[in-house]
């Protein structure tokens, strides 16, 4: 049976469990020294999906007065299809939501349909492109009402 997947706050020790293999069993677009920044933003907020105390998401968003830009949502390669995804975006809505936010934005990769469906999933409407924004391929850009 499957464990239970636990939506938390991510610390710097979240970050140093995952340092060694964010970039093989992750994405190779967020490299430790971005998310340590990003983690020590302002206005930002950074959450991780655990399974039986090992990191198998993680996802961040940043405030900006009442709109919310999601950065980024991952999920550990091997754990990719399982709804991780979904508990992660959910969770960050109802963040979004108890914060008094109006608007959620993000950028999708044009070619990334798994990622797009996603979203659409979760009432996002693509409002905009971003011309070549992921080097030679372009973003979608997505809104959703709070």
């Amino acid at each position: 049976m499957m464990e239970e997947i636990k939506i938390l706050k991510m610390t710097l020790e979240d970050l140093a469990q995952i340092e060694d293999y964010l970039i093989s069993d992750f994405d190779d677009f967020w490299s430790v020294d971005m998310l340590k920044s990003e983690l020590m933003g302002e206005n930002k907020s950074y959450l991780v999906a655990k399974q039986n105390d090992e990191i198998v998401g993680f996802a961040g968003f940043m405030r900006n007065f009442l709109e919310i830009e999601i950065m980024n949502i991952v999920v550990k390669k091997e754990c990719r299809g399982k709804g991780i995804g979904k508990m992660l975006l959910q969770k960050m809505i109802e963040n979004a939501k108890n914060d008094g936010a109006q608007e959620i934005f993000l950028e999708v990769n044009e070619n990334n349909k798994i990622a797009r469906q996603l979203y659409q999933n979760a009432d996002f409407s693509e409002v905009g492109k971003r011309k070549n924004y992921y080097n030679q391929e372009s973003a979608i850009v997505m809104l959703k009402k709070v």
